[in-house]
């Protein structure tokens, strides 16, 4: 075997699906039953028609992302259904906030809608750009250098204690808050402005679609190419000694610890051993019986919810999480799935609905109050329509995915430093000192997310390295 990669998940497969297209023989190897990582979709265990998704379920990078634009997710027949609204933020007093794929739509109805165009409006007029750059491997000379000026300046606007400034409306600041509170990270901060920035400008370009059929038919698209292409794929196979050849660890960087032990060069393992992980997510799945009935009406066509409160709330509750307190009413993000893909209700009338709630690492606490209590804040009779409950607190993530250390979902990769540098500060951040073995997680540049552009650039370097490939395969169907 050439290649064997460990983990996965989206980037792992990425990887993989590179590497056997430039003609090497690949093995990923699963420590879970399933494949995905965190792009896995599950039936409930008592109502069967209803799935849930494991991780993600919402996915504006995956039309984004320069590596599944190649790959082609819908050429392969995977239907990405982009919703008119592509994410709501209800509010105790006055309207939800808003945002719709079209943005003069959107700046119509925000109260500060003007400076909610000035935010963004010239970044989704260059959206390539700003993707290319925040996706980008930060080694690159990036283009479009007056849109990137641009970027830098509403990032640094947004980093920091004047964020206000720039964002007068209430309602504008509440709804660029709920995009970077998705970072799981003290507001405000450069990591949170970034994915703000990103995430925000998405919601008005390619939009934050939904898979037909859940996550898992991203999975299954890259699944097929492998195999397609010689890959070979175990599930149920956990990794505890180093495997032969060349390894690529789609896996928490600390992974390494116990697989090559004395193995490790002593500055690595040092470093490895001060690895941090940050704020956790607490996940709680509900089947309901009937739509939410949420106080604006306009939010019965929102997949995607922010149910944070106001910009002020969310950032004392992002501040109480880092802290290693719970928050009396954490940031809850939700989706609604079945509003863009029908399918996933069931014959007698159940849907999904998906939701984290955002607490301290390691917390052992079920969510399912609090989240079915932040729902209920905006839509009063919610408990009347929930027919079950799947929780599982953040301290039992790892045990559905092992990269999801004490519950952070990004494997301690959502941070500005470290998707520059990676998980150690190297030129090349998916090498690694131990020779033949490369790092691909959401822990290496350009962090979490799912887009597949960690394996992208962990490969491209394995292939230069190792076998001396310095043209990437093709990865159209």
């Amino acid at each position: 075997m050439d290649v064997t990669v460990v983990g996965s998940g989206p980037n792992g497969l990425a990887a993989a699906v590179i590497c056997a297209r430039a003609g090497l023989a690949v093995q990923v190897l699963e420590a879970q039953p399933t494949f995905g990582g965190g792009a896995r979709t599950a039936a409930d265990p008592e109502f069967t028609g209803v799935a849930h998704d494991i991780c993600s379920a919402v996915h504006p990078l995956a039309l984004a992302s320069p590596f599944f634009a190649e790959f082609d997710l819908a050429g392969r027949g995977v239907q990405l259904q982009v919703p008119e609204v592509s994410y709501g933020n209800p509010l105790d007093s006055g309207p939800a906030a808003i945002a719709y794929r079209d943005l003069d739509r959107t700046c119509a109805e925000l109260e500060g809608g003007s400076s909610w165009r000035r935010l963004l409006g010239p970044l989704v007029a260059d959206s390539d750009a700003v993707v290319r750059f925040l996706l980008g491997d930060k080694r690159s000379v990036p283009s479009g250098m007056a849109t990137l000026a641009r970027l830098g300046l509403r990032m640094a606007g947004q980093a920091g204690p004047a964020w206000n400034a720039a964002l007068p409306g209430a309602d504008a600041r509440t709804l660029y808050t709920g995009v970077a509170a998705h970072t799981i990270s003290p507001l405000p901060s450069v990591t949170s402005a970034g994915a703000g920035m990103m995430l925000a400008t998405l919601g008005h370009t390619v939009g934050w679609p939904i898979p037909v059929g859940g996550s898992q038919v991203i999975t299954d698209a890259l699944i097929a190419d492998l195999t397609a292409h010689g890959g070979q794929l175990s599930a149920d196979t956990p990794v505890h000694r180093p495997p032969g050849g060349v390894v690529l660890f789609d896996t928490a960087p600390t992974a390494l610890l116990s697989i090559y032990a004395d193995a490790l060069p002593s500055r690595y393992g040092r470093a490895l051993r001060r690895y941090r992980f940050g704020a956790a997510a607490a996940k709680v799945d509900f089947v309901l019986s009937d739509e939410v009935p949420w106080s604006d009406p306009r939010l019965a066509q929102a997949p995607t919810l922010h149910l944070g409160g106001d910009r002020a709330q969310m950032a004392r509750a992002e501040a109480d999480v880092a802290a290693g307190r719970h928050a009396q009413r954490p940031m809850v993000l939700a989706a609604l799935p079945h509003l863009a893909d029908p399918s996933r209700i069931d014959a007698a009338g159940r849907r999904p609905m998906w939701a984290y709630a955002h607490v301290p690492a390691g917390s052992t606490v079920d969510q399912t109050e609090t989240v079915t209590a932040a729902v209920e804040r905006f839509a009063p009779g919610f408990r009347d329509i929930v027919v079950a409950v799947r929780s599982v607190p953040a301290a039992h993530l790892a045990e559905h995915n092992a990269n999801y250390v004490g519950g952070d979902i990004a494997a301690g990769g959502n941070s500005a430093w470290r998707a520059i540098v990676g998980p150690t500060p190297r030129l090349d951040p998916w090498t690694t000192p131990i020779p033949g073995v490369y790092l691909c997680s959401a822990a290496t540049p350009p962090g979490a997310g799912v887009h597949g552009m960690a394996g992208y650039y962990a490969a491209r370097s394995l292939l230069r390295r190792e076998f001396g490939i310095r043209e990437l395969p093709s990865l159209a169907p």
